[in-house]
């Protein structure tokens, strides 16, 4: 793997340890420190935050959204054989019914079932409180203004899928649309699996989906946002999924919602340096293991435990499953950064707005404060954050790439419209239309000023 160059190397060098595995793993972690000249410089170059942008993916997946839009089923059905290795037929070959997944659900081993429910429970217990009401207030002269709340008709949620299988993000994504009082619920997930894929139909059912498809890719947006024969068009498209999806929800957005352009996930961890560096090193290694691009980031103003915690990953690393992937991440996207204090920490976190922050100190709330960007935040040593991922609550999807400065954690309101209300009474009309032509004329939109003045002219 490429070395990540850091800056200070020789004030901070990379904790370097060769392990006594059989495959010989050697990792090295960038190390920076905040209080250096070009910190700012090495970290944006280190987050690697550029949206990517690819231009034989973009023509890909303009090709297959085109070819779906126009030939709906037939395209969907060739795509997904050439991709997946399937020998589907027609569309109904890929259609899991409501039955199959109550069936799949009922056929859970019991300890499944409990795990599975329990994070249904949970996550829907959470979003329960999440409902917005609508309002309305009205003024001395008889005026009602107001927001009325509705939910969307009908939704598609991507299941990502390909390296592993996913039952937590059905939960995740489908839980809140269905408290939200979304009309239909329909899911795509990559690809029929056996075994464990059952999970993913299982927890289908819990949440109330509809129809759910095992189809993946650019296809299965282009067939949502559009509708073919077989898939009905969807109102907005949720669920994070590789580049190619990405891509493909980038490019039919407008034509539908989507929820958010989603990359590599991340984990920044914040630590005052009395934590126990074996709990940290694991909680790198949870958000390291999904793939080689998800990054890893430690902040701490105890360069004393920054090592602590290098130590444990060395120890550590060895005995894990998914090693290999682990040691990519880290040492490719993973970075300790050593500051003066908590607070600089925390304007450090703020300037990479991660995904996931775990605040492993012993006053989480007292620096929550100062924290304006971050998806999720969890509070406290025993707040971690795989437990978001599977049965806290909260959805686990959530913005990336640094985009928690402008998006918010998925939920109720994701599938959910407001629409305004302006009701004027006769005193509340005469009362605006001096003030709406004086701005209308402002724009030189004459008939706008006339609309707002003959109400004037006019009492009946």
């Amino acid at each position: 793997m490429r070395r990540l160059p850091t800056i200070s190397e020789t004030k901070f060098a990379p904790y370097t340890q060769t392990s006594n595995d059989m495959n010989t793993l050697t990792l090295e972690i960038p190390r920076l420190s905040a209080s250096d000249a070009g910190f700012n410089t090495e970290l944006k170059r280190l987050l690697q935050r550029e949206m990517l942008v690819v231009k034989e993916v973009v023509a890909t997946v303009r090709a297959i959204v085109d070819d779906v839009r126009v030939r709906g089923d037939e395209a969907v059905i060739e795509y997904t054989n050439r991709f997946d290795k399937l020998d589907a037929k027609s569309a109904e070959d890929l259609l899991v019914s409501r039955e199959q997944m109550q069936s799949a659900l009922k056929a859970l081993p019991a300890s499944q079932l409990q795990a599975l429910t329990h994070a249904a429970d949970r996550i829907r217990r959470y979003h329960e409180n999440q409902k917005p009401s609508s309002w309305q207030y009205e003024e001395a002269d008889g005026s009602v203004y107001g927001q009325k709340i509705s939910p969307l008709e009908r939704v598609g949620i991507y299941v990502p899928g390909g390296k592993a299988n996913y039952p937590s993000s059905v939960l995740m994504l489908a839980i809140p649309a269905q408290v939200a009082g979304v009309g239909q619920i329909i899911a795509t997930v990559p690809t029929a699996y056996g075994g464990d894929g059952d999970l993913v139909f299982a927890a289908a059912a819990l949440a109330g989906v509809e129809q759910l498809f095992t189809l993946g890719g650019a296809q299965a947006i282009a067939a949502m946002a559009y509708g073919t024969e077989a898939i009905a068009k969807v109102d907005k498209i949720v669920g994070p999924g590789n580049i190619y999806v990405t891509e493909a929800k980038k490019q039919v957005f407008g034509e539908v919602g989507i929820d958010m352009v989603a990359g590599p996930s991340e984990l920044t961890i914040i630590c005052d340096g009395k934590a126990n560096p074996d709990w940290i090193a694991m909680d790198l290694f949870s958000q390291a293991e999904h793939d080689e691009q998800a990054q890893a980031i430690l902040i701490s103003p105890d360069s004393g435990f920054l090592s602590a915690v290098e130590a444990s990953v060395q120890k550590l690393l060895p005995d894990m499953e998914r090693k290999n992937i682990i040691q990519a991440s880290l040492q490719d996207r993973g970075i300790f950064i050593l500051t003066d204090d908590l607070k600089t920490a925390t304007d450090v976190s703020n300037q990479i707005a991660p995904e996931h922050l775990e605040l492993a100190v012993d006053d989480p709330a007292a620096i929550m404060a100062n924290i304006t960007n971050a998806g999720a935040i969890f509070m406290g040593r025993y707040s971690a954050e795989a437990l978001g991922d599977y049965c806290a609550g909260p959805s686990h999807v959530l913005p990336t790439s640094g985009t928690a400065r402008f998006f918010s954690a998925l939920g109720v309101y994701d599938f959910q419209k407001r629409s305004s209300i302006i009701n004027c009474s006769v005193e509340g009309a005469q009362k605006l239309a001096g003030t709406a032509a004086q701005l209308a004329r402002c724009e030189h939109l004459p008939a706008h000023a006339l609309s707002a003045e003959y109400r004037i002219k006019s009492k009946d």
